[in-house]
């Protein structure tokens, strides 16, 4: 199976996906562990992939994306963005409202008190 084809089903398969470097658990850089941060702390269900771990899924995800950085947050099969957009909608509450629209389960309470911490 090719770097695109595992990216894809990853992608298809997973209502949320953080291609990142590290884990959620052991984020290995500054912007993939603040998106793990985001979506641990909101109580998001979502599927860490390891880029670091296979260097085609490191680069075949940029081009699947064509976005040249990681991390990179897919919710429901849509790219989302990277850490400085991901951190954009969530201090403005566009990241609840596309969760809400996608139907993804998040801790409405947590992310009021993200916003609260960052006014």
């Amino acid at each position: 199976m090719s770097a695109q084809d595992q990216i894809r089903e990853t992608i298809e398969k997973n209502d949320v996906v953080l291609f990142m470097k590290g884990t959620k658990m052991m984020p290995q850089c500054g912007f993939s562990s603040r998106v793990a941060g985001v979506l641990n702390f909101m109580g998001i269900d979502y599927q860490d992939v390891n880029v670091l771990a296979d260097a085609e899924i490191r680069q075949g995800i940029k081009d699947f994306s064509e976005w040249p950085t990681i991390p990179q947050l897919y919710v429901k099969g849509e790219f989302v963005g990277g850490c400085d957009i991901v951190t954009e909608m969530t201090l403005s509450g566009e990241l609840d409202q596309l969760l809400e629209a996608k139907g993804v389960a998040f801790d409405k309470e947590a992310a009021d008190k993200i916003r609260e911490a960052n006014a």
